[in-house]
């Protein structure tokens, strides 16, 4: 009623042009942030296999033919950024690699960071033959030249990448999801926790091997012939 002394007129709302939402986006972009994820499954590739005996030392060179692939991924969360890789043998053994990054980075720097550094460390040990396996498709196809490297910040990384592809006798990249990247992701995220001081001064990780409960070594010594059950009672 009190808009009623007004002359007012209704008009129906056009349709806003989609090159309008996009300026808007452009201009407010949102950080390129990844929640942290605490859950990584004890199955699959989560395990590391014991080194085989008739497998050569990395100083001795792959032998020549041998195929050996890699996996990547990288991390940015609210505790800071990390990258992992993962070399794997022919043979079937890993040989973690993982680098806590200090400088400012978004999840798609972090992933081309972790590529190279998979990459440097094949270089390293005179692999010729690689599979290169990442659950970025961005990463992937840009090195592969599939798709063009527009945003600046990421050109340098592409020219550098297919650069060390070059020193390769074969490689080639590959798109995996990220529930097969466990292993790389799982590396990148500790990375991205651990405070790191100086260079490598990082806590050595071992993985143990343990073939029986930790409850069975805890038993005491049974003084007589009669088993460590005899005395259990059962009630119906």
């Amino acid at each position: 009623m009190l808009l009623s002394e007004y002359d007012i007129e209704y008009h129906t709302l056009k349709a806003i042009k989609g090159s309008f939402l996009a300026d808007h986006l452009a201009h407010q972009p949102i950080d390129d942030y990844e929640s942290i994820n605490f859950e990584f499954p004890d199955e699959d590739v989560m395990y590391l296999k014991a080194k085989d005996c008739n497998e050569p030392l990395p100083n001795e060179g792959p032998e020549p033919g041998s195929q050996w692939g890699l996996i990547f991924d990288g991390a940015v969360n609210a505790y800071g950024n990390g990258i992992g890789a993962v070399i794997i043998t022919p043979y079937g053994s890993y040989i973690p690699f993982t680098a806590r990054l200090t400088f400012k980075c978004r999840n798609n720097m972090a992933e081309y960071e972790a590529c190279i550094m998979g990459l440097e460390e094949a270089i390293d040990l005179r692999i010729k033959n690689l599979d290169v396996y990442g659950d970025s498709v961005l990463v992937s196809n840009q090195i592969k030249g599939e798709w063009e490297t527009r945003q600046p910040g990421l050109i340098p990384y592409t020219d550098y990448a297919r650069r060390l592809s070059t020193l390769f006798k074969n490689i080639e990249f590959h798109h995996i999801p990220r529930k097969e990247n466990q292993m790389a992701d799982a590396l990148a995220t500790l990375a991205s926790m651990i405070i790191v001081n100086r260079w490598n001064d990082v806590p050595k990780i071992d993985v143990m091997h343990l073939d029986r409960p930790t409850h069975v070594f805890a038993m005491e010594e049974v003084s007589n012939d009669k088993p460590w059950y005899h005395d259990i009672k059962c009630y119906l």
